[in-house]
């Protein structure tokens, strides 16, 4: 489970690094939230079965998020055990912030098991689009 966690705050790094050098960067936070919410909603909204409050807020809670674990993933002066702790802290406090929505065990799997396939296919170049397209 551990891993699992990792490997997601490990692509949420990645991905959120692909946004900004799209010109997410430039965006004040208020339009790079808004600019997520129209990547990821639709996707949360469909795959991980939560509605439209609730994937506003799970966007808030990533957006939050994104830059603590830049950070960790970037500084190479970490070994890879202590950034799996400091990243392991971080999806810790993630997930409760996600049950206190609140979201259910299985929404909240089903929400981390949506934001890495997203990763996944921004990875590969076919990441979300605005509006949920590809």
């Amino acid at each position: 489970m551990k891993k699992v966690f990792f490997l997601i705050a490990f692509f949420v790094t990645c991905a959120f690094t692909t946004v900004i050098a799209q010109g997410g960067g430039q965006m004040d936070p208020a339009a790079r939230l808004e600019r997520m919410k129209q990547m990821y909603k639709p996707q949360l909204i469909e795959k991980a079965k939560i509605t439209d409050a609730e994937a506003d807020k799970v966007v808030a809670i990533v957006a939050e998020m994104q830059p603590k674990m830049r950070p960790i993933m970037q500084d190479q002066s970490l070994s890879d055990d202590d950034k799996k702790k400091k990243m392991d802290e971080l999806n810790a406090e993630r997930t409760k912030k996600f049950k206190d929505i609140p979201l259910t065990d299985d929404q909240v799997k089903a929400v981390d098991a949506t934001l890495l396939e997203i990763r996944k296919n921004m990875m590969q170049g076919g990441g979300p689009r605005p509006g949920g397209g590809k």
